[in-house]
């Protein structure tokens, strides 16, 4: 059987669902602290579908399904449990971070507006018992003036240096995964080494947050909210793990689908839930209304570099991006000229068609971009699986249209306005261009093996 995504004639991923999914939900109920019943017990009993995942190639190995399998709502109702109990040395500080493009979706799918739907959200997710409820946008900050940075320092290499250009887009898990198990070496010195915003939000939460309530990281358990399960996939990475704490930057990945999912089996609607402020990081001040970057779906890397790179490099303000479609909707260029000619070339590839056919060039040697924001889903982040797709698996078109309307009409602000990131820089990582600041916002990607006739497969 073969999945959609799956690059193999023979798919592991959906042979492996029954199986592994019983066997998996099964042995998480022997010595988690799941032994007597609770008011979680039935939510408990949710499972997830490796098959809703994007990741490519032979998916994952049994220890990965076995992982995977406890990010879900089990292992969040298993702190809250024992949060309960009166072991307070077993006490979790229980916070979540909410991803921009999930909000929309609360929004769109309760008839509220953005800043409502961010409000009781918090309000339903601390009547569970979580502490904190962060947003993720300022991590998106960091992660886009990061890539910002590094696309100017690889464009000013590019004659020395063989891999500095083309740069591709490092924000989306989905297609780190298929680079890194799939592509490999011909990709993976290609993407850009800023951590995603889950992730840095994860180095936020158990660095600078838990420093500044005098916490041990492993003393955090911190869950993200996010549209697509791929971000599952991406917690569990070695590089985002602290050997000295035991402890992962992110613990538990819930898609925003299974967060209705607890609320319909809890009985709660949005809409009765009272409202409460989400939490900022810093001190006790509370967020204000809800902000995102340039980009109609997703984060925006591709406008946010795009005039960077033109004022840095070219002394160019740019004040508006003209995208041009090339074979469809999801596959688009943006170009700037100067003195006749053209100095930069951008795309927009999402979904994993289009892909194909940019790493098919790529290998041919016809590759004309300077970067490439890449995204596996089609659509971009707001058509993640997580929270677009209907009960039978098709996707919600309905929904996906009122939630674009709703990102849309969300106030834009840039990265380099927010002055709490200026002073972190300088407080906690000892300034932009430290060795503190490149440890804690960047990674490295790599090939994890090697694939025969990937390239040839059609989509």
């Amino acid at each position: 059987m073969k999945c959609e995504n799956c690059t193999k004639k023979e798919c592991s991923k959906k042979q492996k669902n029954d199986d592994t999914q019983s066997t998996s939900v099964d042995a998480l109920s022997s010595g988690d602290g799941f032994e007597e019943k609770n008011e979680f017990h039935t939510l408990a009993n949710a499972k997830i579908l490796l098959s809703d995942c994007l990741a490519c190639d032979s998916c994952m190995t049994s220890e990965e399904g076995t992982r995977v399998f406890q990010q879900n709502q089990r292992e969040f109702f298993r702190i809250l449990n024992l949060n309960k109990k009166c072991d307070t040395s077993k006490h979790k500080v229980l916070a979540v971070s909410i991803c921009p493009q999930s909000l929309p979706y609360f929004a769109a799918k309760f008839n509220l507006s953005v800043n409502d739907a961010a409000k009781r959200l918090c309000g339903f997710l601390k009547s569970l018992g979580v502490h904190y409820v962060f947003d993720t946008t300022i991590a998106a900050d960091f992660s886009i003036l990061e890539s910002q940075r590094e696309f100017v320092q690889r464009y000013q290499r590019r004659n020395q240096e063989e891999h500095a250009l083309p740069m591709f887009a490092s924000a989306c898990p989905g297609w780190i995964r298929y680079a890194e198990r799939v592509l490999t070496n011909l990709v993976t010195s290609h993407i850009c080494t800023a951590k995603s915003p889950q992730q840095i939000m994860g180095s936020l939460v158990k660095g600078y947050f838990a420093r500044q309530k005098n916490l041990s990281p492993d003393k955090i358990f911190h869950v993200v909210v996010a549209p697509c399960y791929d971000k599952k996939l991406e917690a569990l990475r070695e590089d985002f793990y602290t050997a000295l704490y035991n402890s992962q930057e992110v613990d538990c990945v819930l898609t925003s689908g299974e967060i209705v999912q607890i609320m319909d089996q809890k009985n709660v609607s949005m809409k009765d839930v009272t409202e409460v402020a989400v939490d900022s990081l810093f001190d006790e001040i509370k967020e204000g209304d809800v902000v995102r970057h340039e980009g109609k779906r997703s984060d925006g890397y591709l406008e946010h570099i795009f005039k960077h790179a033109a004022k840095e490099l070219f002394g160019m303000d740019v004040k508006e991006i003209t995208y041009k479609a090339l074979k469809n909707k999801d596959f688009q260029e943006v170009t700037l000229e100067k003195d006749g000619e053209t100095v930069l070339r951008f795309a927009a590839a999402y979904g994993f068609r289009n892909i194909q056919n940019l790493v098919l060039k790529l290998k041919k040697g016809k590759f004309l971009y300077h970067f490439v924001e890449v995204l596996a889903c089609p659509g971009g982040c707001l058509n993640g699986k997580g929270q677009t797709q209907t009960e039978d698996g098709k996707p919600d078109k309905a929904l996906l249209n009122q939630m674009e309307e709703v990102y849309a009409a969300i106030p834009v602000r840039l990265p380099e306005t927010n002055l709490h990131v200026q002073k972190m820089y300088q407080d906690w990582l000892e300034g932009m261009d430290s060795k503190k600041a490149q440890e804690t916002l960047h990674t490295q990607y790599s090939a994890v093996n090697q694939t025969a006739s990937n390239l040839d497969i059609k989509w």
